[in-house]
């Protein structure tokens, strides 16, 4: 009984130690998924210090959520349809791809984090208006989100 008890602390201290490590320096695959041919990709940093974004990338979302819907305050610094413009990728037809693709700029960095990502139940992963393309539409369609304009920004 006395050497499964330690057992179970070694291993739990071992798997704490893996995941601490792995918070501070994750392997190189997992380092940029700043999709190629992206705004981003163009960019030397995002709205704040590319390590600021990645720990606290979804304080800022929230954040700015309730100053939206609780205060009606719309601002576009830590939109989620800023991220989006920002860092769609393109097929190669030039057509928006699902940024929650798992290849894409936020499917790929929250499948390596194994969080879920529900962003996108309520919100567009592709950019609106005529940019978008057809494959936006359907995107939206598939989910149930109807067209809502032209402008981006909206939910």
């Amino acid at each position: 009984m006395v050497n499964a008890v330690s057992t179970t602390r070694t291993l739990a201290v071992a798997l704490l130690w893996m995941l601490a490590v792995l918070a501070v320096a994750p392997p190189a695959s997992a380092r940029n998924y700043v999709v190629p041919g992206s705004e981003a990709a163009g960019l030397g940093a995002c709205v704040e210090p590319t390590e600021l974004m990645r720990r606290q990338h979804m304080e800022f979302i929230k954040h700015q959520r309730d100053r939206t819907v609780h205060s009606g305050i719309r601002t576009s610094k830590y939109s989620l349809a800023g991220c989006v413009e920002c860092h769609i990728g393109h097929d190669v037809r030039g057509q928006a791809v699902p940024i929650d693709r798992a290849d894409q700029f936020c499917g790929a960095c929250h499948a390596y984090a194994a969080v879920d990502l529900n962003c996108f139940d309520c919100h567009a992963a592709v950019p609106r208006g005529p940019m978008a393309g057809p494959m936006a539409e359907a995107a939206r369609r598939a989910v149930g989100e109807a067209h809502h304009g032209q402008g981006a920004g909206q939910p």
